[in-house]
């Protein structure tokens, strides 16, 4: 594959924070890789709640406009910068980059590249970084979770919902899976949820504690934030641990220190990027999933699709909570 000889592509542009609607479809310059870098020719790009905030001006980060939306990617290898070697060109690759993914082409770190399995598509190869290396870190890593023991999964149908739900029952795990809707239920009862619960059951925390005996759950992933936070409290098991992932109820959530000393409740907050700093925890991370994807006991769940030109749908659906699986888009359409 000869590398782009073109000098412009189409990628969007957030040149003011707000709403997914401030994303423009410009003609942007094709980026040059500088050194220890690599250019990509993207087929798929993997939405994240976290896109979402960072074009709101909301993430963890600071968001520094102009830029190109879009941290999670697949594509082909294009052009690579100086000094890179171990990486061809022409072969498929996901890849981390932060940034600009959200265009037909993008530059990304040799680091942050990630080798796909021969059979994943591209969109299943962009639906796996965040998600599954979030979901990894959140049961093993940092949740300890042990054969047998239950586990909670909010947002249930969601890209990370659906990755931790394969994960913990690939790892013998017994999952309560939480999500809006009875058809977003079902799929989590497809992928193995043992229990399966309305989010807005009201007897959502009592129904999680006949689950597990009475006990509540060791293990939850908490992404939804806000009021729920309180009732991942309530429905923990002594001794438990609540992962925080996420915040999308983009709400406030407090917590008593009492709270978690009658109980010995332990708190602790995941964030992917400061992981994926730790290159051993990264390449253990890496090897487990390499193997459970190839043996097929874990498999990307593609979402709703979209051409670049609908970006800013894509988002806003995600947002509006319309989808399931990982929000894809596809730059070169």
């Amino acid at each position: 594959m000869l590398p782009s000889m073109t000098t412009t592509m189409r990628g969007m542009l957030v040149e003011r924070l707000g709403a997914p609607d401030v994303m423009e479809l410009r003609d942007l310059p094709v980026p040059q890789p500088g050194p220890g870098e690599i250019r990509i020719r993207v087929e798929a790009v993997g939405i994240n709640f976290a896109d979402v905030l960072a074009v709101a001006g909301e993430y963890l980060t600071r968001t520094r406009v102009p830029y190109t939306p879009g941290m999670e990617f697949a594509g082909i290898v294009d052009v690579l910068g100086e000094g890179v070697s171990g990486v061809q060109t022409g072969v498929r690759v996901a890849g981390l980059g932060g940034t600009g993914a959200l265009a037909e082409y993008a530059v990304v770190p040799a680091a942050g590249l990630i080798p796909v399995p021969e059979n994943l598509s591209a969109a299943q190869a962009a639906a796996f970084p965040v998600s599954y290396f979030t979901a990894y870190h959140g049961l093993k890593t940092l949740g300890y979770a042990q054969p047998g023991q239950w586990v909670l999964v909010q947002a249930a149908a969601g890209a990370l919902g659906t990755a931790s739900i394969q994960l913990a029952k690939a790892m013998d795990l017994n999952v309560i899976a939480m999500a809006s809707t009875e058809e977003k239920l079902e799929l989590a009862r497809t992928l193995g949820a043992d229990v399966t619960l309305l989010q807005d059951d009201p007897d959502r925390v009592q129904k999680v504690k006949d689950a597990t005996g009475g006990r509540g759950v060791p293990l939850i992933l908490e992404v939804v934030g806000g009021k729920r936070f309180q009732e991942s409290l309530k429905m923990a098991a002594p001794r438990g641990r609540v992962i925080v992932i996420g915040n999308a109820s983009r709400e406030p959530a407090h917590l008593q220190p009492g709270e978690l000393m009658k109980r010995n409740l332990t708190v602790t907050g995941l964030w992917l990027t400061s992981l994926m700093s730790d290159q051993e925890a990264t390449r253990e991370a890496a090897q487990e999933l390499a193997k459970l994807v190839g043996s097929g006991k874990v498999t990307p769940q593609v979402g709703p699709t979209y051409a670049l030109a609908d970006s800013a749908r894509a988002f806003q659906d995600l947002m509006d909570r319309k989808t399931t699986g990982k929000v894809i888009i596809e730059p070169q359409r």
